[in-house]
C-alpha cells in the first residue's frame, strides 16, 4: 500500500465516528441500528441463503440428494453442456437478496456495492499470482446506462478487483442494441431477443485473447444474458469464462417460484426478466 493509500485509509478511519454520528448505521433490509456502515443486522444475515454442497460440478447448482456422488452434473448441464467454466453465486435468490438487489439497482443505493461485492468475493477462489483473470461486467445499453446513471455490474466488478480477485476490464463487452423486456418469455424467446445484441468491443479484443475471464453480474436468472456474454468472450479468444453473481435464481427457493415474488408490485419494471425475477438483468 502506497503512502497516498495509507493516508486515505487513515483519513477515512478518522472520519468514521463523524459519519456514524450524522448517518447512524442502519441495516439496509430492515432499518434496525447496526454497529458498522455497510453491513446487515444478525436477523437479516440469517435470511440470506448461501449456496452449499452438494452441487453440480459444472454450474455449481445446488443439487440436494441428487448430488451425493462426487463430480455429479445436474440434468440441465447433462442435456445442454454449458460453455462457461463455472458459476460462483454469493446467495440464492430469495426475499432478502431480492430486496438488496432492488435497493442497489433501482433505489440508487450504490454504496451497497461494497456489501454485495464482499459477499461475492468470498465465493471466488483467489487467483494464482501472475494469472489474475479479467473481471468483465455484463454491459448495459448506452440508453439504459444514461437512464440509470451507473452499471451495477461494473460497480460489483470494481469491488472484486479491490479484493484481489482479478483485473477490472470494464468496457470489454458492448450491448449493440437495446433489448426488449425479457419478463415472461421462454428461454428460446430470450435467446432470440439477445441474439446479436452483445459483442466484444473490437478495440479491446487483443486484450481478451488467451485470458481467463470472470463475467460479473448482480443476478443470474435463466442464463440467457450470461450465455450471450460468454459466447461473445469465447469467440473473441478468451481462454475460459466463469460467472460471478450476487444472487442466483433457483426454482422453489423460499418455498415459491421466482415468478410469484413481487410480480404484482413490479409489473412494469424496466429490467429484463423482472416479472419473473425482480432485479434481474
Amino acid at each position: 500500500m502506497g503512502i497516498g493509500s495509507r493516508l486515505g485509509a487513515n483519513l477515512k478511519e478518522g472520519l468514521r465516528p463523524i459519519v456514524d454520528l450524522v448517518y447512524p448505521p442502519r441495516c439496509p433490509l430492515c432499518g434496525d441500528a447496526i454497529a458498522d456502515q455497510g453491513g446487515l443486522c444478525v436477523e437479516c444475515w440469517a435470511e440470506l441463503e448461501v449456496p452449499g454442497e452438494p452441487a453440480c460440478k459444472s454450474c455449481n447448482r445446488p443439487m440436494g440428494s441428487d448430488g451425493t456422488k462426487r463430480d455429479t452434473e445436474c440434468t440441465p448441464c447433462q442435456l445442454d453442456p454449458p460453455r462457461h467454466s463455472g458459476i460462483h453465486a454469493a446467495t440464492l435468490y430469495d426475499d432478502a437478496s431480492r430486496k438488496l438487489i432492488l435497493t442497489f439497482k433501482h433505489g440508487g443505493k450504490i454504496a451497497l456495492s461494497r456489501l454485495l461485492g464482499r459477499l461475492m468475493a468470498a465465493r471466488l477462489p483467489d487467483p494464482v499470482q501472475g494469472k489474475e483473470p479479467l473481471l468483465i461486467p455484463v454491459p448495459l445499453h448506452r440508453l439504459r446506462l444514461w437512464e440509470r446513471g451507473y452499471n451495477q455490474a461494473a460497480l460489483l466488478a470494481r469491488e472484486l478487483e479491490k479484493r484481489g480477485k482479478g483485473t477490472l476490464f470494464v468496457d470489454a463487452l458492448v450491448r449493440i442494441r437495446r433489448t426488449p423486456s425479457l419478463g415472461g418469455l421462454g428461454r428460446e424467446e430470450r435467446e432470440r431477443a439477445l441474439r446479436g445484441a452483445i459483442a466484444a468491443r473490437a478495440s479491446r479484443i487483443h486484450r481478451l485473447k488467451g485470458r481467463d475471464v470472470v463475467l460479473v453480474d448482480d443476478v443470474l436468472t435463466s442464463g440467457a444474458t450470461s450465455d450471450a456474454c460468454v459466447a461473445a468472450l469465447l469467440e473473441a479468444g478468451a481462454a475460459s469464462v466463469r460467472i460471478a453473481c450476487f444472487a442466483r435464481v433457483v426454482s422453489g427457493v423460499g418455498g415459491r417460484e421466482p415468478s410469484a415474488i413481487f410480480a404484482k408490485t413490479h409489473p412494469t419494471n424496466e429490467t429484463p426478466e423482472v416479472v419473473k425475477t425482480p432485479g434481474a438483468t
